[in-house]
């Protein structure tokens, strides 16, 4: 059974290319360009995983996964952020909103997809 997984960033380069990353691995990809447009999607389906940006317009990525792990209906979730603020406190932030995983881009493929599959391993 293929793993189903939403990744929310506002770069569509970005996005296309973690999403391409993740369907080479046999995984199956939903994409949004913000918290807003990930919510509105997590209400018909839930993934497996969700890999978000931190620096969004609307609502961050911090914001987004605070709010994403106080729902109970997507708190059981895994969220992993991927972002460009790869400063430790900018880790540390990240975990305190529940985030599970936390990966400073730029990052090479393998560390994503080792990542992604310790996660999923988790649920």
């Amino acid at each position: 059974m293929s793993h189903h997984v939403l990744v929310v960033d506002d770069s569509p380069s970005q996005r296309e290319m973690i999403a391409a990353l993740l369907r080479d691995s046999g995984m199956v990809v939903a994409v949004a360009s913000n918290g807003e447009e990930a919510f509105s999607y997590l209400q018909s389906k839930l993934p497996d995983l969700v890999i978000t940006d931190v620096v969004m317009p609307q609502m961050n990525g911090y914001e987004f996964c605070r709010k994403l792990k106080n729902n109970p209906a997507t708190g059981h979730i895994p969220v992993l952020m991927c972002t460009s603020k790869g400063e430790e406190f900018d880790r540390y932030w990240g975990m305190k909103q529940g985030a599970d995983a936390y990966i400073a881009k730029p990052f090479k493929p393998d560390e994503l997809r080792i990542t992604v599959r310790k996660l999923l391993q988790q649920e």
